[in-house]
């Protein structure tokens, strides 16, 4: 998968807005980060990571025993990391879809209505 597919996968969820750059890239909604590139990763196409949110630790730590993604440095051990070259279109879009409805549901309710 190349970054230009994933933000897009991004970019098709309603009030998803893309920050940077800067020394984060981050795909955003409302204020709240649900996808995150490193400022090295965001320079190449096809190389790199990304770490997107689970709904919990548990989710995540599944995964990563699974050899599905490995723990995502510096975040909440309910975030993943994973290299965008292994993602296919599916599992990068059902990934995405949960990152950002786990942070859209974390909203408050004015904002998530104003979405």
């Amino acid at each position: 998968m190349t970054r230009a597919e994933f933000d897009t996968l991004c970019a098709a969820h309603p009030g998803a807005t893309l920050s940077g750059p800067g020394e984060l890239d981050a795909w955003k909604v409302g204020g709240k980060m649900f996808a995150c590139f490193g400022h090295e990763e965001t320079r190449a196409e096809n190389t790199g990571t990304v770490s997107l949110k689970c709904p919990d630790a548990e989710t995540a730590a599944m995964l990563i025993e699974a050899g599905a993604a490995t723990r995502a440095p510096y975040f909440h051990r309910s975030w993943v990391q994973l290299t965008l070259a292994d993602l296919t279109g599916e599992e990068a879009a059902h990934r995405v879809a949960v990152s950002y409805d786990t942070i859209r549901a974390s909203l408050p309710k004015k904002v998530r209505e104003a979405l």
